[in-house]
């Protein structure tokens, strides 16, 4: 069945052929080259469980909810995703290992090893403070004697926002940020979807409708465009329903958006694709608190997607 370009996907895939064909050809971080535009938008219709789940190739959904809910954790170590099978942040402290180490491990046995060795996870697994750190303990300091500051209670950002949703809906401060100067230097990988805002508005049914906004500083089209599309809308509905709110509209913006260069075969493959079905989400409880969902209250329905496209990760 063939769409036009009202379907949701279209956006996504122009965007992906107007990197690929216009984008300025840059060296980047990894060495490997990317096309890049600056400055995108894409905006999707939330209502009626609908959802922006890419059909042009297989996204797995549940990798990326199980990251989304490791975040909402707070902890930064790889191992509680690597024993549900997750192995999307595997490349970086695998890399470290390997430099630090001398040793030529591969992938798959130091993925092994920290699942079977809480010791050496606990040694190499960790990140550092990234994401799900500063989403729900932002560190805090305090002066004391002599000029010094000592480490204070962290700030829950989710927590608060969720609050200041209920309490004052209208306020323009509901941000969840990622971003902290302080301590990106400490972190395997700085945040690249890096804030969160929300906005309430009124339908002319009366209701309160929660909008959203996602901020990256830095999107790779191919691979992790269609996680962070999925895994932001997801958060949106999980905090909507927090709050007794509709899901509104979730809105994407990316700074350096971009292509690797290694990346030609995906592309080349996916544009020659159409969309196919129109996916939604079913959560099928509400917990006490968005800590506590579990990754069985989430159900995807009507998703039937083309098979997936391989390609290498740039670490």
């Amino acid at each position: 069945m063939s769409y036009t370009k009202s379907h949701f996907e279209q956006q996504y895939l122009d965007l992906m052929r107007q990197v690929w064909l216009e984008g300025d050809e840059r060296v980047d971080r990894t060495g490997i080259g990317t096309r890049s535009v600056f400055g995108a938008t894409l905006r999707f219709d939330l209502c009626d469980g609908a959802m922006p789940l890419i059909t042009t190739k297989r996204v797995y959904w549940k990798t990326a909810t199980r990251e989304l809910l490791w975040f909402l954790t707070g902890n930064t170590n790889i191992r509680p995703l690597v024993l549900q099978g997750v192995k999307i942040w595997n490349e970086w402290p695998h890399a470290r290992y390997v430099e630090q180490s001398g040793e030529a491990i591969s992938l798959e046995e130091f993925a092994a090893r920290i699942a079977d060795d809480e010791a050496f996870a606990d040694e190499w697994g960790d990140l550092g403070p990234v994401y799900g750190k500063q989403w729900v303990d932002w560190p805090t300091y305090q002066p004391v004697k002599g000029g010094l500051f000592r480490k204070g209670c962290g700030i829950n950002q989710v927590a608060e926002v969720i609050e200041s949703l209920r309490s004052n809906p209208g306020s323009r401060r509901h941000i969840i940020e990622g971003w902290n100067v302080a301590e990106v230097p400490q972190m395997a990988l700085p945040p690249c979807h890096k804030t969160y805002q929300y906005h309430v508005s009124t339908c002319p049914d009366g209701k309160p409708y929660l909008n959203g906004i996602l901020y990256q500083r830095s999107c790779d089209v191919a691979l992790g465009l269609p996680f962070n599309l999925w895994s932001g809308a997801l958060l949106l509905r999980m905090i909507a329903q927090q709050v007794d709110m509709q899901p509104g509209e979730f809105v994407w913006m990316g700074g350096d958006t971009h292509l690797y260069l290694n990346h030609e075969k995906l592309v080349s493959e996916q544009l020659s694709r159409e969309p196919q079905g129109i996916p939604s989400l079913e959560i099928t409880q509400r917990p006490a608190t968005i800590f506590d969902y579990k990754i069985e209250d989430f159900v995807v329905k009507d998703y039937n997607p083309h098979d997936p496209i391989k390609a290498p990760v740039a670490v």
